[in-house]
């Protein structure tokens, strides 16, 4: 489950914790099964680290950047075959949901996950 502020924000998480999860990511998803949060947790915080593309995604995403604290630092809406997008700040989680999940989410809001 994902919380913004103590409020479930969605209710399926996946972490993409090693190299091969994050480097996939949401490649090749179908959209009909794009019903969680993926999460990807990084060895430290960054921009560049943290930039993400969308090749090989098929459909429109919001994404949360987060700093150590989980406190959100930038957001975005990315759409399918975007070469590149950079954090305005460094994060350390960037967290992957369905497009118009993220519409409430506001910059320094904290984000948690079971």
């Amino acid at each position: 489950m994902l919380y913004n502020n103590g409020k479930k924000l969605i209710k399926k998480t996946k972490i993409a914790d090693n190299l091969f999860l994050r480097f996939k990511g949401l490649m090749f998803e179908d959209k009909k099964n794009f019903d969680y949060a993926l999460i990807f947790k990084f060895p430290k915080a960054s921009k560049i680290g943290t930039s993400l593309h969308m090749l090989f995604v098929f459909f429109p995403i919001d994404v949360l950047f987060l700093n150590a604290e989980k406190k959100v630092v930038d957001k975005t809406t990315m759409n399918p075959w975007q070469l590149n997008y950079t954090p305005k700040k460094e994060a350390k989680y960037v967290i992957e949901i369905p497009k118009g999940k993220g519409k409430e989410v506001k910059i320094s809001d904290l984000i948690e996950w079971k």
